[in-house]
């Protein structure tokens, strides 16, 4: 059984993941960090591969993957990097399509299969050519391919992306980029409300404004769990002692 399916059969609510951006603040930072989550006990681990237009992510997860390709990341060394950790918890890349197409689609869900990963995100991956194209490869390598919907989404569109996941699905708390407007108002309230009541035979997690323990209770009252990113890489930014700050940053969330 592939790692996201047992821990959502495991765990059916308060399921935390970490988003972090991979060869940030430092080149060598990757496994530190990964490792660091992993002692701390959070449920899921989201490592974003950087890239040069990311266009569904805010001003710091920006800032931090402008900072890691001048720090020299790149998708095949985040993968050499994988090589040598430990990937305990359900391990996830979070990226655009782009430099998965120029790594190649089966090498990279070989390689990533091989160092640990058990999903993968692409939001600009379209889920029609998903099914046409990639799908076959990704089962083959025991990958889950995540989607997301948001505010905006269908319900044509949302059940369809139910009956084509085997994961969980990412729940985008609004239409702005990540880590813009925080915390959950009444408007977010009822969108979740309303995917909730939808019955949908995914888990769901919600992602983007998640920042903090009463932000991320409140998503849990309505998904599985829920993801903080850019709240995250902030404390890492101005982190003096990664060790430190990673515990500290967790412990506050529980």
């Amino acid at each position: 059984m592939n790692a996201i399916n047992k821990l959502f059969e495991e765990k059916k609510k308060n399921i935390l993941s970490i988003y972090f951006t991979a060869g940030f603040p430092k080149l060598n930072d990757t496994t530190v960090i990964l490792n660091e989550l992993i002692s701390t006990g959070v449920d899921m681990i989201e490592i974003g591969i950087p890239f040069s237009d990311p266009l569904a992510d805010g001003p710091t997860i920006q800032r931090s993957s402008e900072a890691a390709l001048k720090n020299g990341m790149s998708l095949k060394l985040l993968l050499e990097q994988l090589q040598t950790a430990n990937c305990k918890l359900p391990t996830l890349l979070m990226g655009y399509l782009n430099p998965v197409l120029q790594f190649g689609v089966e090498n990279f869900c070989k390689r990533s299969s091989e160092v640990g990963i058990r999903g993968v995100i692409i939001p600009d991956l379209p889920m029609e050519e998903y099914i046409s194209e990639y799908k076959s490869i990704f089962e083959k390598y025991n990958l889950k391919n995540i989607f997301l919907i948001t505010p905006q989404t269908s319900e044509k569109r949302i059940r369809m992306i139910d009956e084509y996941s085997d994961g969980f699905i990412y729940m985008v708390s609004s239409s702005s980029t990540t880590g813009v407007k925080k915390g959950i108002d009444a408007e977010k309230e009822k969108y979740f409300k309303r995917i909730k009541e939808m019955k949908l035979k995914n888990p769901l997690v919600v992602g983007f404004g998640i920042s903090d323990k009463k932000s991320f209770s409140k998503a849990c009252e309505y998904a599985n769990g829920a993801i903080i990113g850019s709240a995250f890489i902030n404390s890492l930014e101005k982190s003096s002692n990664l060790r430190v700050s990673i515990n500290k940053f967790i412990e506050s969330l529980k």
